[in-house]
């Protein structure tokens, strides 16, 4: 006698298990644009590496002691390998109860969570579901209300500082769902059939008496342009699926591990012609700041994360000579590349997650300083600048400036730890001071200009005065700046620092001192 009656009894309900929500529930959600949970995960991971756990948890029925339906709990999770690299996926079944909490049958979400945690192993959400306590219809079916509670969450936020965790909005999300896309480090939306919000319309509508469509309330464009919540905005599901992947690629598998280097055919010596002409002789024209990336990374590398948010910044993810690193740059197309509240927001949260996973920053600097006027102050700028400094002088990871071209008042200091050892090279365009000399002269001089017959005209005699002071090789003489370099000469000095980062490394590898928040 064997046990191969419960062994076949195994395998008929996972397959119930994997039938979901049934045909009927499979094909509204094809219908509404969408992949099941099992398809998403099979499109995202390794072909055959998805190793599921609980797949016989959910409810069942029973007459005479023997099993005559099974409805399977709407969450899937388990572990799987994406590029070979172990990770924990788990994402919300809509066709059943609509990804609801309450028809999950166990913490299966927590589970995972803390599997993450325990295995040390970066954990993927595909969230397609609804708050913490689903339908209000909860409460006939248990006959009582209850005090809601985040299950799990110690263990949602002690992950946040130790290994990556990606939130994907893959449909409706409101409540608890929400929070478990944005408590990532990276997050974003697929246009047009994922929406994100504290509560959806029917509660909108009969909290506060606004009647508004769920795309307008939160659809993709409202969270990764106006509040950025949201990192990146993608066309397609299989879009997402590729910046997931992408996004791991650059990070190790936990704070205790290096980040991965990459084979490269990229030459660290490559030196681009095109470099000392690119930033303009006139201070008042723009340049393509993501044109001047791609000539100093490596081919094709930079990743860019939260494009459409803090614009006058741009952060991402890169290589130099295969080594993983963080990019940071001031975007003088937008504003002028002035840092700004959102910008500023922006710039916390990525340092911060490079500090994390040890990550070396490099810092393209063109910085006129803080966004100015009644917009900007009433935005609370100069708070959300106070915090992007603290996060820049509390890291401890690696970092090197390139200064292109500008460097003025407070947010311009802010380009390095000027207490540590401030690694930085200046192109020839370089500019700094206090504050630019065209701005700074009226402020300056303003009785001098203002009592003169002809104030235009004292004005640009002071300026031009002032700009024979302004050249970068004066500052160098007095060792103000320690190197200026032929553009043309970035990548390499820049692939060679790179390597000796990866060097220093290993003694700063585990936890952060503080905790790492989304």
């Amino acid at each position: 006698m064997t046990w191969q009656p419960e062994i076949d009894e195994i395998k008929r309900r996972v397959e119930l298990a994997k039938e979901m929500g049934g045909a009927e529930n499979v094909e509204r959600q094809h219908k509404s644009g969408k992949l099941t949970v099992r398809e998403r995960i099979d499109r995202l991971v390794d072909p055959g590496s998805f190793h599921e756990i609980g797949a016989l948890a959910g409810k069942a029925v029973y007459e005479n002691g023997e099993m005559v339906s099974f409805t399977p709990s709407n969450y899937v999770v388990g572990t799987a390998r994406i590029e070979g690299r172990r990770v924990i996926v788990g994402g919300d079944d809509f066709t059943v109860r609509g990804g609801a909490v309450d028809a999950r049958i166990g913490d299966k979400a927590g589970y995972g969570e803390l599997m993450a945690r325990e295995l040390r192993l970066p954990i993927i959400r595909l969230v397609d579901g609804t708050g913490g306590g689903g339908s209000v219809k909860t409460i006939e079916m248990t006959g009582r209300t209850y005090v809601p509670a985040n299950p799990a969450w110690d263990t949602v936020v002690a992950l946040m500082s130790e290994v990556p965790v990606v939130g994907a909005c893959m449909g409706s999300v409101a409540g608890l769902g929400a929070v478990r896309v944005v408590t990532s480090h990276f997050s974003l939306m697929v246009r047009g059939t994922s929406q994100l919000f504290v509560a959806g319309p029917p509660v909108v509508e009969r909290g506060i008496g606004e009647k508004v469509p769920k795309e307008l309330l939160g659809g993709a464009h409202i969270h990764t342009r106006a509040s950025g919540a949201v990192d990146n905005e993608v066309e397609s599901e299989e879009e997402a699926f590729t910046e997931i992947r992408r996004f791991l690629s650059y990070l190790p598998s936990n704070v205790w591990q290096i980040p991965p280097r990459s084979a490269t055919n990229d030459d660290a010596n490559r030196r681009e012609e095109e470099l000392i002409s690119l930033i303009p002789r006139d201070r008042r024209q723009t340049y393509d700041i993501r044109r001047l990336l791609g000539l100093i990374l490596d081919h094709d590398s930079f990743f860019e994360i939260g494009k459409y948010y803090g614009r006058p910044l741009v952060v991402g993810l890169a290589r130099l000579g295969g080594y993983a690193v963080g990019v940071v740059a001031s975007d003088s197309q937008q504003g002028g590349g002035a840092l700004d509240a959102p910008g500023s927001e922006k710039l916390t949260r990525f340092v911060d997650l490079c500090d994390t996973f040890h990550l070396p920053v490099v810092n393209f600097v063109d910085q006129p300083g803080f966004l100015i006027g009644t917009a900007a102050e009433r935005a609370g700028t100069v708070r959300y600048g106070a915090r992007a400094l603290a996060a820049i002088y509390q890291a401890t990871v690696p970092w090197v400036s390139i200064i292109i071209r500008r460097v003025f008042g407070v947010a311009g200091a802010a380009h390095g730890n000027a207490q540590g050892l401030n690694l930085r090279y200046a192109w020839p365009s370089g500019d700094w001071g206090s504050l630019p000399i065209e701005g700074g002269v009226q402020a300056a001089y303003r009785r001098d200009i203002e009592s003169a017959p002809d104030p235009a005209a004292r004005r640009r005699e002071i300026e031009d005065r002032l700009h024979e002071l302004r050249s970068p090789f004066r500052t160098a003489e007095a060792f103000g700046i320690e190197e200026i370099i032929d553009p043309r000469d970035s990548r390499p000095l820049l692939c060679e620092w790179a390597s000796t980062a990866y060097d220093i490394l290993p003694s700063q590898l585990g936890p952060r001192g503080r905790g790492c928040r989304p």
